[in-house]
């Protein structure tokens, strides 16, 4: 038999008043300029772009580490696997931009935006892969899909430079 006191219900229900606390808009104002760099926003483009760089990286690497007879597939299915995680992401902030526009007449207008150029990044990185394998069969998988999973990574190592 537990012999440990029973937790009214009542005690997970209430909310302290500690819990939470809404900012005034001076409170605010003096949170920013006492720590700016936790407000600091980093542009989307930055992200892509390193994606672009981290791509013809690893391509240079798969040409320089790679036997003679199959440079050219190495470092062609390395390209083929950072466009297809650069592109969508491009698409995906053409998508933002282009509703940033109408933020002031449609706030909810931005949030369908995000939803929509999510699942236009989602569609379209599909779309690249079963592309680029039925059009392509010599494609080389692992530099490919080690191009695509980095270039997948530089949206953590952004959140960290911030």
């Amino acid at each position: 038999m537990n012999k440990e006191p029973l937790i009214r219900k009542q005690e997970w229900d209430e909310i302290h008043d500690d819990s939470y606390k809404a900012l005034s808009k001076e409170e605010m104002d003096a949170l920013r300029a006492a720590k700016p760099h936790n407000f600091a926003s980093m542009n989307s483009w930055w992200i892509v772009l390193s994606q672009v760089a981290l791509t013809l990286i690893i391509a240079s690497a798969c040409f320089v580490f790679s036997i003679q007879a199959d440079k050219s597939v190495y470092t062609y299915s390395a390209l083929v696997g950072g466009l297809i995680g650069f592109l969508p992401s491009a698409l995906f902030l053409v998508r933002l931009e282009a509703a940033k526009k109408n933020v002031k007449s449609s706030p909810g207008g931005y949030l369908a935006a995000v939803v929509s150029g999510e699942f236009l990044k989602i569609v379209a990185t599909a779309l690249l892969f079963i592309a680029f394998a039925l059009k392509q069969p010599d494609l080389k998988w692992i530099p490919l899909l080690v191009t695509y999973f980095a270039t997948l990574k530089c949206y953590l190592l952004a959140w960290f430079w911030r």
